[in-house]
Parts: structure tokens; sequence; C-alpha cells
């Protein structure tokens, strides 16, 4: 019979949010509690960006963007079949949305090789 071989030992587990709210805390020399509440403002300073009332982009230094991106919404409507030239096929009617999408900066993508 072969043997197993384990990739959970070669491969770094990620961080708990315990974890990472100690090492934040190791980093800077603040207590776990303070940097708990950062990071509570900083979601909350997000979610206040994000609304209709803010600007709907939020960057964070150089790591990440933060944007909500709205959706129009579509008729039903009959067009051509990209499958079967010729054929016509139903496009159903979609409300209108809004998505969030978060988009990688430089000072992220340098880690990429």
């Amino acid at each position: 019979m072969a043997e197993k071989t384990d990739k959970t030992e070669d491969t770094a587990k990620p961080l708990s949010k315990t974890a990472i709210y100690q090492e934040l805390a190791n980093r800077t020399n603040l207590e776990r509690k303070n940097v708990a509440t950062l990071i509570e403002a900083l979601e909350e300073l997000i979610k206040e960006q994000l609304t209709d009332d803010g600007p709907g982009v939020f960057t964070l230094g150089d790591l990440l963007k933060v944007k909500m991106v709205k959706k129009p919404a579509h008729k039903a409507a009959k067009k051509e079949n990209p499958f079967r030239p010729g054929e016509m096929m139903e496009v159903k009617a979609r409300p209108a949305s809004t998505e969030i999408k978060v988009v990688v900066l430089k000072g992220l993508k340098d880690l990429e090789a």
C-alpha cells in the first residue's frame, strides 16, 4: 500500500480572526482590544463609504480598492442564440442590482511572481 503524503504540512494555514488581532497587536504595540476596536471602526467606515449617500469607493492604502458597481435593469427580450445561429432565444427580465467589487492594487500585485 502506498504511503499517503500530507500536503497540509507543506502549506501554511491562514490566520484566524483572533490570531490576526494578536499579530497586529504585537506589531503595533497596541492592546489586542484596541486592535479589535480599530478593525470594527474600519468595517463601519467601509460600509459608510459604500452606501448610496457615500462615494461608492473605498481605497485601503496601496493594497486594495473596494467599489460599488450598479447594474441596470434589463427588460425581457428575444435575441439570437449564440449556440444555434439563426434561432432566436428568450432572455428573461432582470432587476437592477448592486455588486461590491474588490480590486487589487499595486501593493499586492507586486507579490505575484
